[in-house]
C-alpha cells in the first residue's frame, strides 16, 4: 500500500485533467483557448509527475504483467495527446478523432485501475 500512496498526486492530476476536459467539451467548439491550454498543461504535468513516481517504484520487484499494463497506459497517453492535438487543429474528421480520444481515455482508466490493483497487491 505504501507504493500505491505515491500515486495520489498523479491520480488527483488525472481527475483534474478529466474535469477540465469535460468542462471544455461542454463549452463546445471553438475551444476556449485558455481552458484548452490549462487542460493540456495539467495533463502534461500529471504525466511527468507519474513518470517520476513510476521511476521511484522500480526498485521494488515488479511483475511482467505490471510492465505490460504500464506500457499499455503509456500508449494510451500518447494516443490521448495525439488525438487531443488533432482535435484542436480540426483538420481531420472531428467525430472520429473524438471517438479515438474517448476510447484512449477509457483504456487509460482501465490500465490505471489495473496497475493500482497490481501495485496494491505488490505483484
Amino acid at each position: 500500500m505504501e507504493t500505491l500512496s505515491k500515486f495520489t498526486a498523479p491520480g488527483a492530476g488525472l481527475a483534474l485533467t478529466l474535469a477540465v476536459g469535460f468542462w471544455l467539451s461542454q463549452l463546445g467548439k471553438p475551444y476556449n483557448g485558455i481552458l484548452f491550454n490549462v487542460h493540456k498543461l495539467i495533463a502534461l504535468g500529471t504525466v511527468i509527475f507519474a513518470i517520476l513516481q513510476i521511476s521511484k517504484t522500480m526498485n521494488i520487484a515488479v511483475s511482467p504483467l505490471l510492465i505490460v499494463v504500464s506500457i499499455a497506459a503509456g500508449l494510451c497517453v500518447v494516443a490521448l495527446f495525439a488525438s487531443g492535438a488533432l482535435l484542436s487543429i480540426g483538420k481531420l474528421d472531428y467525430a472520429l478523432t473524438l471517438v479515438i480520444h474517448r476510447i484512449a481515455l477509457a483504456a487509460l482508466l482501465v490500465m490505471v485501475v489495473l496497475a493500482s490493483y497490481l501495485l496494491g497487491r505488490n505483484i
